[in-house]
């Protein structure tokens, strides 16, 4: 026995990625993502508390190509979180627990995704007139 070594568990490198599991990693990434996003939020509001001098700084840099990603990244990350959020609700009530149902929302999870981030977008610059 003391020659033959343990048989070691199914490696994640084995397994071909699954929609499910993507899934499942991304809710918690992006919940994490939010909790950032909340912090610089609480940042961007004692800028906006301490004066418009530290205000306009900060809004300087959402301006920037790095601070439009970063908002740009928060917003899917809030719309990927809410919608999943959702599909989570729906299974705690006892729905949508059949493989092709998963997949159906777990695909509709991420279109709506794109649809609400880019809406919510095309709105913001159709409010600042830059369209």
């Amino acid at each position: 026995m003391a020659g033959h070594p343990r048989p070691l568990a199914p490696h994640i490198q084995i397994y071909r990625r699954q929609l499910t599991s993507v899934l499942s990693i991304l809710h918690r990434l992006t919940g994490i993502g939010l909790a950032v996003g909340l912090l610089y939020l609480t940042c961007w509001l004692v800028a906006a508390a301490r004066g418009a001098d530290s205000f306009d700084r900060l809004q300087s840099f959402n301006g920037s190509i790095i601070g439009r990603l970063l908002l740009f990244g928060w917003t899917i990350a809030f719309f990927y979180h809410l919608l999943n959020g959702i599909r989570h609700l729906a299974w705690d009530a006892g729905w949508g627990f059949e493989l092709p149902t998963v997949y159906r929302t777990g695909w509709a999870v991420l279109i709506g995704t794109a649809v609400l981030t880019l809406v919510a977008w095309i709105a913001s610059y159709y409010q600042m007139g830059a369209f």
